[in-house]
């Protein structure tokens, strides 16, 4: 028998959904705000007795048939740029109000906006855990492919929204050259498929939540859904096999509750034409529902 208790005062939830496609190449990923909500996340935040649930509906994203590319290195970065606005304006208004943001991706470019909002409601960069099989710490001068969804860290930190030395990633296992000297540079603490395997995830999320919430402030939990392993979230368009499992996902998440310092969750990169039967939907939002408090005894 479950119980669904809250691991601190969170009264209230705001949901918000950024149906971006922009910063990735596959087509899809902008559904994913639309799976999450046909997967009964809301039905399931109120099972936690959460006393205030409001979901602010999602945010418009131009399609990239309206416009150009812009720069082959950044590819639609202007209009990513201004719909992050957008959602830091929100994010921030949420997390003033005393409101815990859920935000549904849309591809990992959104993420520039979520700690632009975070930064400001806080007035310094959040703590954050990213998990993620990649890295996400390319540059436009370093990008392979010049899609942003493999940006947002990089310039979450030139712009001061995140702070490497309490920034931790998780998961990694699809990294480019360019993105590990940029990991080295940047001095972030990120642990590899290989290092979870051979410390556990325990571990793994005891110095996560150490690093992260150094400085007695709310974490902010990033979480690609491409970092748990394709046999579990197949929806996800790119995909890399060997990597967190559906028991390792959720510790990481019960974890970051028990700590009782997980101040806000994004969940990105769900496409749900790559899906079978909604199923990475529906794990993201038993996610959000472990980060939140939902436990099994």
């Amino acid at each position: 028998m479950s119980t669904t208790t809250l691991p601190r005062s969170i009264e209230r939830v705001d949901i918000i959904g950024v149906p971006m496609d922009l910063g990735a190449s596959r087509r899809g990923v902008d559904m994913g705000p639309y799976a999450v909500r046909y997967a009964k996340l809301n039905e399931r935040l109120r099972a936690l007795n959460i006393p205030e649930i409001y979901d602010h509906g999602n945010l418009q994203v131009p399609l990239r048939e309206e416009f150009g590319q812009g720069e082959r290195n950044a590819k639609y970065f202007d209009i990513i740029e201004r719909v992050c606005e957008e959602l830091a304006r929100e994010v921030e208004h949420i997390t003033n109000s005393n409101g815990f943001p859920i935000v549904l991706g849309g591809d990992h470019s959104i993420a520039m906006g979520t700690l632009k909002g975070l930064t400001r409601a806080h007035g310094k960069a959040p703590g954050v855990v990213w998990v993620d099989a990649h890295s996400d710490i390319n540059s436009p001068d370093t990008s392979p492919s010049g899609n942003v969804h493999g940006m947002p860290l990089w310039f979450a930190i030139k712009n001061g929204f995140a702070d490497p030395k309490r920034t931790v990633q998780i998961g990694l296992r699809d990294v480019d050259a360019s993105e590990k000297a940029n990991l080295r540079q940047a001095g972030i603490v990120a642990y590899t498929m290989s290092d979870v395997d051979r410390l556990g995830m325990t571990r793994v999320m005891e110095h996560a939540i150490e690093v992260a919430g150094a400085d007695g402030g709310p974490i902010h939990m990033s979480f690609d859904m491409d970092g748990i392993d394709p046999s579990e979230a197949p929806g996800t368009g790119t995909p890399v096999k060997g990597g967190l499992s559906f028991r390792e996902a959720h510790l990481a998440m019960e974890m970051l509750a028990e700590s009782g310092k997980l101040g806000s969750i994004e969940m990105v990169e769900i496409n749900p034409i790559l899906d079978t039967r909604n199923q990475t939907a529906i794990l993201a939002v038993g996610l959000v529902c472990s980060g939140l408090g939902k436990s099994i005894l």
